[in-house]
């Protein structure tokens, strides 16, 4: 059952206006939420109405819903704050125009926090949010009594649903995108945790020091009493580090000085003291030992025992779409990396194969080259199938690689029985894209089912 909203007695928005712009779970699940806080609500989506399923559901909730543009004439009507979807960018003229007038424009996440009653942790990065909020979860649930952890956020759960279910002696743990974090205001997590910084988004953001930017903001409301963890093989956190009120907790799988989580002998480590065998993490790939020790940082320090923590670690069997093991047919392994939509999530996802990869990738053109995939690509890579806007520009870096079996593909689905015919018994079938998902598909878990069904249809399988 949800708690009640009075709980936390929240009444900043009682007879305000309140604009929310976008639709999908988390417009939805906010305009929910303001209306219990007493606020007046306008919905606003660009989708036309009669085509637009949510925003017909909230109008018979008795919410307002004006569909089919933006209009910044909205605006004359006096709103005392917007709630902007993420994905929309600040360049938007309606966001423009709310700015100009002085109208203050925050994300779902923001909203959220400022009705939360639970200890907040917050998990962004470039790449392994969704596995490290999982990890920490379910680490803190492990032989919980008292309350229980939740996530919430970039993770497919609106964060205004979850805290309306939440109390002192719970946990949220929520992935932030950078998108979410360029709207926050008040949001302050106890414990942050930066997975890595890679370069993406910078189509939205405009410019790589405006996604770190963007990024950095998870510790701008923290305190010493607070956390920040962060990856410290990678030298630009070390000078990010210093941004931070917050304690700074280091994690280091390649061995780096001075270090709080890191992997020594074949153990993960914590402060000098072994928590498991690397070897025993139930997920492959350097990738997830980084999230591993992540993600036991958050636990430890957010007070959890060895022995859960070795328990999720062991068990732990993946996050969909993210290096997801699918099935196995006539020897060969498939995976389901869906989720890897930049360079440095599939060379992840590589490294962690020591079988021969049948590769399939391509989508979206950002306007990258794809050359520094190519070392991972010679060394793991039997053949690959390629798709979508970057399949020339991939096939170059493929050719780079010494790739000789090449081939091309209409989409991910297509693509499936070709790289099936490249493969032997012993072979690793992998989706892993190296790009965004949305010149073919509406995201990249409608293009890591549509995989998982060619490949069920392949085999006559279902997915284990």
């Amino acid at each position: 059952m949800k708690r009640a909203i009075i709980v936390k007695n929240v009444t900043t928005y009682q007879n305000k206006k309140v604009l929310v712009l976008g639709l999908a779970k988390s417009g939805t699940s906010a305009a929910q939420l303001l209306k219990k806080l007493g606020a007046f609500v306008t919905v606003n989506d660009a989708k036309p109405f009669d085509e637009n399923p949510a925003a017909q559901a909230l109008v018979s909730e008795g919410i307002r819903v004006i569909a089919g543009s933006n209009p910044v004439s909205l605006l004359d009507e006096d709103f005392a704050l917007v709630v902007k979807n993420p994905g929309i960018p600040y360049s938007n003229p309606l966001v423009k125009a709310a700015l100009a007038h002085e109208i203050p424009v925050i994300s779902e996440v923001e909203l959220a926090a400022q009705v939360n009653d639970a200890m907040l942790i917050g998990v962004t990065g470039t790449n392994g949010k969704t596995t490290v909020t999982t990890m920490i979860t379910n680490m803190l649930n492990e032989g919980r009594t008292t309350g229980q952890a939740k996530y919430a956020g970039n993770i497919g759960v609106p964060a205004t649903e979850v805290v309306q279910e939440v109390g002192p002696d719970d946990v949220l743990v929520t992935e932030l995108s950078s998108f979410m974090l360029a709207g926050i205001d008040t949001l302050h997590p106890h414990i942050a945790v930066i997975t890595n910084m890679y370069t993406a988004h910078i189509d939205w953001h405009g410019s790589r020091e405006a996604y770190v930017a963007a990024k950095m903001r998870i510790t701008m409301n923290q305190t010493k009493d607070d956390f920040l963890i962060m990856n410290w093989d990678l030298p630009e956190q070390h000078e990010l580090a210093k941004q931070s009120a917050a304690q700074i907790i280091k994690v280091s799988r390649q061995g780096a000085a001075d270090t709080d989580a890191y992997v020594e002998d074949g153990q993960l480590m914590w402060r000098d003291e072994a928590i498991m065998a690397v070897a025993d993490i139930n997920v492959p790939g350097e990738q997830n030992v980084e999230n591993a020790l992540a993600a036991l940082a958050a636990a430890k320090v957010a007070g959890q025992g060895n022995a859960a923590i070795a328990q999720v670690l062991t068990h732990f069997a993946g996050v969909r779409h993210r290096l997801q093991y699918v099935l196995e047919h006539d020897g060969r392994k498939f995976y389901n990396d869906s989720k890897a939509t930049d360079i440095e999530a599939t060379q992840m996802a590589l490294r962690g194969f020591k079988q021969p990869v049948v590769l399939l990738a391509g989508g979206l053109d950002r306007g990258f080259k794809f050359d520094r995939l190519a070392p991972d690509l010679k060394e793991h890579v039997k053949a690959i199938v390629l798709f979508g806007e970057t399949k020339t520009l991939l096939a170059d870096a493929a050719k780079e690689a010494g790739i000789s079996q090449i081939e091309f593909a209409d989409d991910a689905v297509a693509a499936v029985p070709v790289a099936y015919k490249l493969s032997e018994p012993g072979d690793i079938v992998l989706l892993s894209p190296a790009n965004a998902s949305w010149d073919q598909f509406p995201s990249f878990e409608v293009r890591g089912d549509k995989f998982i069904q060619a490949v069920e249809q392949l085999t006559g399988q279902k997915e284990e």
